[in-house]
């Protein structure tokens, strides 16, 4: 950005949200603005309650003279609304524009019982959620929602996804808005939509692995995803569909709930070895019932979740050998030890020592909230982007 005589307020805020300049006269040397434009810039920022002033840092010049007052972004002025939808089971809260969860709730939502229903729920949970939380609705600057299928993220549609029936092509975004209308009676406010590992991989990714530039996390509950953050930002592919690898196929014919025969997910997923459980008289319907299973320490759980972890790993050493990562990151339902020791049995067996070199092996940090973690870091991203922050200020009058 350096000599960009014309940075606007949005870009001045990146900088100073990224850390890269945090007092008037690191923007100026950044920038090339003067002192008098970038005080403007500011002054819009300050009025909008987006920025505030810090505590006095160094003295800027050699020369000497007063310290420099730092500049800090403001999250006290908003909050983000979040929701993970897993198949039998959803998480929502209230969250802080840094991140922080003010108020959380998690309960049974039967995603088969269809968007509708689902997401007009979810507008419930969302004003009760506020009202723990001690916030007004109109301080709601944004959803993000976290789904268990592919996403496309231009339209917030999810396309046809194997374990989401009636979901296909449905307009969440226009639903889950006005549900939060309808039971807050608040105006609309922007909705984002993604695939739950995609989030699940940012929120770990930018909260315990920021420095890490190829991040993957697979989850492995009822089904089986993975996200993928590159230099920071989610991959995607070019509608939605990076990540699927619960649909590679592994050469057994069990049937997935896709409709396909071979499928990863069919043999190893939670909800294939709940199946399994099922057939040998241990009562498990999902991906959450093997985890409670294992959680108990029940033996032959155990044993099928390595088995599961072997073929999951025999898959993944062929995305740490495509990819090259620095964290491979296991979550979800089976993300407990037998699982992660059959995934690394396999994966340093079949991968290729210069692909295992620096990578680290690792489970979830933030557990059931690092979905709500990424939609939450999603939004905010979205809405403070120099672009979209200069319509917003725009649009508040400053």
């Amino acid at each position: 950005m350096s000599g960009r005589a014309q940075a606007s307020a949005g870009e001045l805020l990146e900088l100073v949200r990224s850390g890269r300049a945090t007092t008037r006269g690191a923007l100026q040397q950044v920038t090339g603005l003067s002192r008098a434009t970038v005080g403007q810039r500011l002054d819009r920022l300050f009025r909008a309650g987006w920025l505030r002033e810090g505590a006095s840092g160094p003295v800027d010049s050699p020369l000497g003279g007063r310290p420099s007052i730092t500049l800090e972004f403001d999250d006290s002025h908003a909050v983000v609304l979040a929701a993970d939808l897993d198949t039998r089971h959803a998480r929502a809260a209230v969250l802080s524009l840094t991140g922080e969860i003010l108020a959380e709730h998690g309960g049974t939502l039967v995603i088969e019982d269809g968007p509708d229903a689902v997401l007009g729920e979810l507008g419930r949970w969302f004003a009760e959620l506020l009202e723990k939380a001690g916030h007004r609705a109109e301080e709601v600057c944004g959803i993000g929602l976290a789904v268990p299928g592919p996403v496309d993220s231009e339209t917030g549609r999810v396309v046809q996804p194997p374990i989401m029936p009636g979901w296909d092509g449905y307009d969440i975004r226009e639903r889950l808005a006005g549900a939060f209308s309808e039971h807050t009676g608040a105006g609309r406010v922007p909705v984002l939509v993604d695939n739950d590992a995609n989030l699940m991989a940012y929120g770990e990714q930018r909260t315990g692995h920021p420095d890490c530039s190829a991040f993957v996390l697979v989850k492995v509950s009822t089904g089986i995803g993975a996200g993928v953050v590159v230099d920071g930002s989610i991959y995607r592919g070019i509608d939605g569909g990076a990540g699927d690898i619960g649909h590679i196929r592994v050469g057994t014919d069990a049937l997935c709930r896709c409709g396909s025969y071979g499928c990863l997910a069919a043999v190893a997923s939670g909800g294939a070895v709940a199946r399994r459980l099922a057939e040998s008289g241990v009562p498990a319907a999902s991906g959450s019932d093997v985890r409670d299973l294992l959680t108990a320490g029940h033996v032959e759980a155990a044993a099928l979740a390595r088995e599961a972890g072997r073929q999951v790993g025999d898959v993944l050493a062929t995305v740490v050998t495509l990819l090259n990562p620095g964290v491979l990151m296991i979550a979800g339902d089976l993300a407990g030890t037998p699982f992660l020791t059959g995934v690394r049995e396999l994966l340093y067996q079949r991968a290729l020592p210069r692909s295992t070199a620096h990578l680290d092996v690792v489970t979830s940090r933030l557990g059931e909230r690092a979905g709500l973690v990424g939609a939450a870091a999603l939004v905010v991203e979205y809405l403070y982007a120099p672009g979209r922050a200069e319509e917003r200020l725009l649009a508040l009058g400053v």
